[in-house]
């Protein structure tokens, strides 16, 4: 009971937190491009996948729950330790009012958190709830299947994503959300491994770099899907 007191009582422990559920946070963000990028490998890549996951449950859901949980105590961290700097200190920096070591990401942390919470509300009702008021397309998505050569009918992911995408603002929105969630990221992975401890002085500028590569990295691979989208890729898939 007192580790539990102390791990969410505490800045620490809250900072541990903190760090915790955005590790398993990133490693979803990376482990689903990698899912999403079989879109370029073809239909029956992307399908095959994406019926895999729809057929195994006990996996997609235990999955989704622990995902939901880590989001709700990665906010509820972020909040509560940001009211706790704001108490500690009411009044700001005297004709200053941000420090110059704190980087553009650093200080729209949680700005950038809120709107990428905000995108992936929309993002679950688009490809996941498949919503048809959502999409903008007046396609309905729960009706696109298709016969796996083993005679499996299983839905056509690769066909949603080509109409889903191949609306201009929704693509636009995907981007602009995708550059908010990496500017995150890019602040984000190298807070993380200070607030676990194993950042220091020798290795923390080349840790900040490879946070903000790897950000850059992961913002082309979500990019390049509705860009090739709307430049022509699959277009014969919604014919």
């Amino acid at each position: 009971m007192n580790v539990l007191t102390n791990l969410f009582g505490s800045t620490l422990g809250k900072k541990f937190i903190m760090a915790l559920t955005g590790a398993a946070l990133f490693l979803f963000v990376v482990g689903h491009l990698a899912g999403n990028l079989q879109v370029f490998l073809g239909p029956e890549a992307i399908n095959r996948y994406g019926h895999f996951l729809q057929s195994n449950l006990e996996i997609l859901w235990p999955a989704r729950i622990g995902l939901l949980v880590c989001v709700a105590l990665h906010i509820w961290s972020a909040i509560t330790l940001t009211q706790a700097n704001r108490e500690a200190r009411p009044v700001g920096y005297l004709g200053d009012p941000e420090p110059k070591a704190a980087s553009y990401a650093s200080r729209t942390m949680m700005m950038s958190g809120l709107i990428v919470v905000a995108f992936i509300v929309y993002h679950l009702l688009h490809f996941t709830v498949q919503a048809k008021a959502v999409n903008f397309t007046g396609w309905d998505f729960h009706s696109l299947h298709e016969t796996a050569r083993d005679g499996t009918v299983r839905h056509d992911v690769f066909r949603m994503m080509i109409v889903g995408f191949s609306n201009p603002l929704v693509s636009l929105f995907y981007v602009v959300a995708m550059a908010l969630l990496c500017l995150h990221l890019s602040h984000g992975v190298s807070a993380m491994f200070q607030s676990l401890g194993l950042k220091n002085k020798a290795w923390g500028p080349q840790l900040d770099c490879f946070a903000r590569g790897l950000a850059v990295a992961i913002f082309a691979g979500y990019a390049s899907i509705p860009v090739a989208i709307l430049l022509g890729f699959g277009k014969e898939a919604v014919k």
